[in-house]
């Protein structure tokens, strides 16, 4: 992902989970473009997501809807809004040194299922790279901001914050396998930035690293509970029950 003036358009090269939109910052899109502040401000924004991917977990396993555990449903709709949040904005700090600060107020989305949702965010400002702030700056502009407010409005089902803000470290992991994959030359320092945001707040705790670089979590998303006839293994990599027999 080269550095130049528009560092957003290079990330559609990593793939659809870091494709995005990027807009100039007093030009947010209009229609069918949707302010992502919804699902915080409208209660009943996050509870359409919520039902319509307990609905799609269902649809998977082959079983009925109310099958599916709301819970788990609301787990896992919040693992898919931040993991979307989280790609492009590790893509950009590894790869520029530039950390987009992500608001809810300042995000857009179309929201889809079944794959990616479309994403706009602000064109980031041309930094210079700053490795030892780097971490610091991504804590506070990315999961302290938009990320944060997205685990918070999931605890109003009973999900347990351990569990919500594993769901973020498995989505930064998940955003940085891929990043190493497509970048191989920007493996190493994704891994550090990655290492230093697992060992501070918020996500002390919620997962570790191996030898290799793969994250462990020490929580589970709750997928494995919608293991049906279709479906009757669903653990995810880095789940901590994949460790135990």
């Amino acid at each position: 992902m080269p550095e130049g003036p528009n560092p957003v358009a290079a990330l559609e090269r990593l793939g659809p989970f870091f494709a995005v939109l990027g807009y100039p910052p007093t030009a947010p899109p209009g229609p069918p473009w949707r302010p992502m502040r919804e699902l915080v401000d409208d209660p009943a924004a996050l509870a359409d997501r919520v039902a319509r991917v307990r609905v799609a977990l269902a649809t998977a396993a082959g079983r009925e809807a109310g099958e599916v555990e709301e819970r788990v449903a609301v787990s896992v709709a919040q693992l898919g809004l931040v993991a979307r949040l989280v790609a492009p904005a590790l893509a950009l700090a590894v790869g520029t040194g530039a950390v987009v600060s992500l608001s809810l107020s300042r995000l857009y989305w179309e929201p889809t299922l079944g794959g990616p949702f479309p994403l706009a965010l602000p064109n980031p400002a041309p930094v210079s790279p700053r490795p030892a702030e780097l971490a610091g700056e991504f804590r506070r502009a990315v999961l302290d901001a938009a990320v944060r407010d997205l685990v918070v409005a999931a605890g109003r089902w009973p999900l347990s914050v351990r569990i919500r803000w594993g769901n973020v470290a498995s989505a930064l992991g998940g955003a940085a396998g891929m990043l190493a994959a497509g970048r191989p030359e920007l493996a190493g320092t994704t891994r550090t930035l990655l290492s230093a945001l697992l060992r501070a707040e918020p996500l002390r705790g919620a997962a570790s690293l191996d030898g290799a670089g793969r994250l462990h979590r020490r929580s589970c998303c709750l997928i494995y509970r919608t293991a049906g006839a279709a479906r009757p293994e669903n653990l995810c990599g880095d789940c901590v029950l994949a460790a135990r027999p």
